[in-house]
């Protein structure tokens, strides 16, 4: 089953897109501090992120562009922030999609299917390739490269 972190501090939005996507058969978890996110990504194994960009103690641009410097996993921002501005600097620090609130449930989760998706079918290529760069599986982490 497909792991999604749901960064989200909002506890209402957190329920309705943990709620939806566990409908859809994926396992979620949610965290509600920026500063939660990263160390959880390293303790468990997840196949996407959803991020807000309004988060305490940790912003969530700051914690995309540490996500993409340390971790191979797509990342949907979930924000209220419409601003072109807002938008193109998710998608420039390595954001894979920018959804703004209020989102239509439905299309969250299918947008999370298209991502996850479009991700095995990027990492097959990687792997046939002989490029593994990380395997992971529940907490064993192997960087064959290194």
């Amino acid at each position: 089953m497909e792991r999604i972190l749901i960064a989200e501090d909002d506890k209402k939005i957190a329920q309705l897109e943990q709620d939806y996507l566990e409908i859809s058969g994926f396992e979620t978890m949610i965290v509600g501090d920026g500063a939660q996110v990263i160390p959880a990504l390293k303790e468990q194994s997840f196949q996407l992120v959803l991020l807000d960009v309004m988060l305490p103690n940790m912003s969530g641009y700051d914690i995309c562009r540490r996500i993409r410097d340390e971790i191979d996993i797509p990342i949907l921002m979930v924000t209220a922030r419409t601003e072109s501005v807002d938008v193109i600097r998710g998608l420039g620090l390595g954001a894979d999609d920018y959804i703004t609130k209020p989102f239509d449930p439905s299309q969250l989760v299918a947008r999370v299917r298209s991502h996850l998706k479009r991700y095995q079918r990027l990492t097959a290529h990687r792997e046939q390739d002989g490029e593994i760069d990380r395997i992971q599986i529940q907490d064993l982490v192997v960087e064959p490269k290194t």
